[in-house]
């Protein structure tokens, strides 16, 4: 993908300047999503960004991150090196310019770079203006450059530094404080990104080195997303041997597609423009979806797996099991908002569906074991579907009204308004009579669950919808499930997982958990997802009570009181608590504690309930070994 100057350089009057850097410290949030882990974590993805692009125009294979002590970063790459000339526009070095103004960069003008993920172009002025300090070294035309900057101020000109004879950038900075809630980078964070950008792009080494741990990394896959298929279904049974590949381009855009069927029942596709994860979605997945309906289905017809009165099968049907990887690179994409999670151009759609449809066709007529193996499943999926079908009626939001005995012993609230609507998921009948009693039933519906819910993960859908507790959980919540599930008819605006802090209240998390992520992931999405948070003790001095919600709180209540004539209780079940103290502890908005769950990166988050949930004991004993040592309040 070499540029029109070859690949090799591109020049000052390339960088086009839009507007100025002033609102960013302002209104942080508004460019790089938050203040918090996220945010902070995004100004290294915006820095290694800029590398990445320079990698997709042929000119850099080699990017290092380093993460010193301090927290500060610095990202090297071998690519061209900022320009160091005076820009025409701003009378600045291009260097300065670059990092001093909002919307300045190469990605504007279609001469410097034909394919770039970061489009909106605010990436290392924003990084610049929310930094501490930031310096930048330049090598190009065999000389050294460096430029310091402070909260996006220069405070030294762009000055020769020494002689080169690499070319390369290096952006070192500094998070700053006054900005961001917290500092401290997640090393296994950067490394499911590091990971993603490696696979994204077949041959290029991102070297990822924690000083902090004294940790190195190295992410490097020639096979592309070949191999990131490979990877996520390293814990599952894939029931082809092979990963269906191709790499095509249409009308200026590059397709590249690969898929493998497992023998379980979820399906995994993950989609990607310019390198950036689509996590909503958008026209290049409704594309690859068609077509793999289409196709399966002509080849059912034609091969006689679906006789002339069979239904076709449906899109459900025929991703049973299915992990692909869809990653496309456009000219100028179009996403919906600034945080480029669904890609809306129009014209992708009909792409990606004409090129899959080629491929997949030709793929099947060449390997008729596959075919056959990719029919049988689908068509095993659509008969579950066809048995499940009558219980998914039966745990429709009508079935409610319609119903005098509610189900699952669900003790409704009084309110419909969703900003205010909560529903607890309460561990047995014991700890779902103190919550009853001790709600606000104007606003708080509880229901008890009997025991552990079955585990999704080994099951097929029809299954699924046999359990009851499965289906009063459904039932409750309004939505459907499926393809009839519908976001717009849910009844509580947070659904929150009250157990008990020992090990089956962890496990029956794990268990809802992985029940709404496989089923009902727009819930997550949504951010109607919660976990309540109980106290872990209870302390008594006097006529006075303390709640303690961790060891560390605990620790500090003891030395707040004085350690001496007083007592301690440690919670393990909720019904330990009379509903006055559940009520005050756990339910309260004004003083509980609630954990919103969210998916940060869904393919990491397959791997833990694949590794937790599935087939699999090797995984699942791996995992446990190397986490055990930071288990706490461990309950024998």
């Amino acid at each position: 993908m070499a540029n029109e100057n070859n690949g090799r350089h591109y020049t000052a009057n390339e960088i086009q300047v839009l507007t100025g850097l002033e609102p960013v410290r302002k209104r942080p949030g508004m460019y790089i999503g938050s203040t918090g882990p996220k945010g902070l974590h995004h100004l290294v993805y915006e820095v290694v960004d800029n590398s990445i692009d320079e990698a997709l125009a042929g000119i850099c294979d080699t990017i290092k991150v380093t993460v010193f002590e301090d927290n500060s970063i610095a990202v090297e790459d071998n690519g061209s090196g900022i320009p160091v000339e005076v820009h025409p526009q701003t009378g600045k070095s291009t260097v300065e310019t670059v990092l001093t103004i909002l919307h300045a960069g190469g990605k504007f003008n279609n001469s410097a770079y034909k394919v770039s993920g970061g489009l909106h172009g605010v990436g290392v002025s924003v990084v610049n203006a929310l930094s501490e300090w930031l310096v930048a070294k330049v090598r190009r035309d065999g000389k050294e450059y460096m430029q310091k900057f402070e909260r996006g101020v220069p405070v030294t000109e762009l000055e020769i530094i020494g002689e080169s004879n690499t070319t390369g950038t290096t952006i070192s900075f500094k998070p700053d404080g006054e900005i961001f809630e917290v500092l401290e980078y997640n090393l296994e964070t950067l490394e499911y990104r590091f990971r993603e950008m490696a696979f994204l792009n077949k041959g290029i080494k991102i070297l990822l080195e924690d000083k902090r741990k004294n940790v190195s990394k190295k992410f490097h896959y020639e096979g592309g997303i070949k191999s990131f298929v490979e990877y996520v279904n390293k814990n599952k049974t894939s029931i082809q041997k092979q990963v269906m590949y191709f790499e095509a381009e249409k009308d200026g855009t590059t397709v590249e597609l690969a898929m493998q069927y497992t023998d379980g029942y979820s399906e995994n596709i993950f989609t990607f423009a310019n390198n950036i994860n689509t996590q909503e979605g958008g026209t290049h997945l409704s594309g690859l979806k068609t077509a793999l309906t289409r196709t399966i289905n002509e080849y059912g017809r034609k091969y006689n797996y679906l006789k002339e009165k069979d239904e076709n099968l449906q899109g459900d049907d025929v991703r049973e099991g299915l992990t692909a990887i869809l990653s496309v690179k456009l000219k100028e994409p179009q996403f919906e908002g600034q945080t480029k999670g669904k890609l809306g151009n129009s014209e992708t759609r009909s792409i990606v569906e004409s090129l899959t449809y080629d491929f997949l066709s030709n793929f099947l007529e060449e390997n008729p074991k596959d075919g056959k193996i990719i029919l049988e499943k689908a068509i095993n999926s659509q008969r579950a579907r066809n048995a499940a079908r009558k219980a998914r009626e039966l745990t429709r939001r009508k079935s409610i009204l319609d119903n005098t005995t509610l189900p699952g012993k669900l003790a409704d609230c009084q309110e419909s308004d969703l900003s205010i609507t909560e529903i607890f998921i309460v561990e047995g009948d014991s700890a779902g009579g103190s919550a009853k009693q001790g709600r606000d039933k104007k606003f708080q519906a509880i229901l008890p669950l009997k025991g552990k819910i079955m585990n999704v993960e080994k099951a097929r859908i029809d299954r699924i919808l046999g359990y009851e507790e499965i289906k009063a959980m459904i039932t409750a919540f309004g939505t459907g499930i499926g393809e009839e599930f519908n976001i717009e008819k849910l009844r509580y605006g947070k659904i929150i997982i009250m157990t008990d802090a020992d090990v089956d209240g962890a496990h029956i998390r794990t268990l809802l958990l992985t029940f709404f992520y496989r089923y009902m992931k727009d819930l997550i999405d949504n951010g109607h997802i919660y976990i309540a948070q109980p106290p872990l003790y209870k302390v008594g001095k006097g006529r006075a009570s303390y709640y303690a919600y961790s060891d560390k709180q605990l620790d500090d209540i003891l030395k707040e009181i004085g350690r001496t004539n007083y007592t301690i209780q440690r919670y393990k079940g909720l019904g330990e608590m009379n509903p006055e103290q559940l009520w005050e502890t756990t339910m309260e908005p004004e003083n509980r504690i609630l954990l919103k769950v969210s998916i940060e990166d869904a393919v990491a988050a397959d791997e833990i309930f694949t590794t937790l949930m599935g087939d699999k004991v090797g995984p699942r004993r791996s995992f446990i070994q190397t986490n055990a040592k930071f288990v706490k309040n461990l309950d024998i």
